[in-house]
């Protein structure tokens, strides 16, 4: 893991994300918003699970280039276009998380949108990762 999990005393534990992490002195590595496209620009389906597992695999891939693991990541912020579609995906979405990032969990933020730049993306997120020195 990058850092050290921060949850306050008394706090209940929050589910899928953490209220804050504690970044180690390292390399910082910014991922920009991925969305659910392949490496050629392309989409393979408009729903939002497979885009999502689409984008966590982008992240991964861009993560890999520094020589970083989803373990790294403190703290990411996702941009979704349809909060009924995500409620109901919520249980496909854990399973997806658990097998492309594991069982860490960043501090992270979730903001329901109009629309992104790209009409048919479902899901946006980016990322912030420190590779500890």
């Amino acid at each position: 893991m990058a850092g050290r999990v921060l949850l306050p005393p008394g706090w209940a534990t929050p589910v899928g994300y953490a209220n804050g992490i504690e970044a180690p002195v390292g390399r910082t590595i910014f991922v920009a918003g991925q969305i659910g496209w392949d490496a050629s620009g392309k989409f393979a389906n408009d729903d939002l699970a497979p885009q999502f597992e689409r984008t966590l695999m982008n992240i991964t891939a861009v993560l890999a280039q520094a020589g970083a693991e989803p373990r790294h990541i403190c703290r990411m912020t996702a941009f979704c276009t349809d909060k009924p579609a995500y409620v109901a995906a919520r249980n496909d979405l854990g399973r997806i998380w658990r097998q492309v990032m594991g069982k860490h969990y960043p501090a992270m933020s979730l903001v329901f949108v109009a629309a992104l730049l790209e009409d048919r993306a479902k899901i946006e997120i980016e990322a912030t990762a420190v590779v500890p020195a």
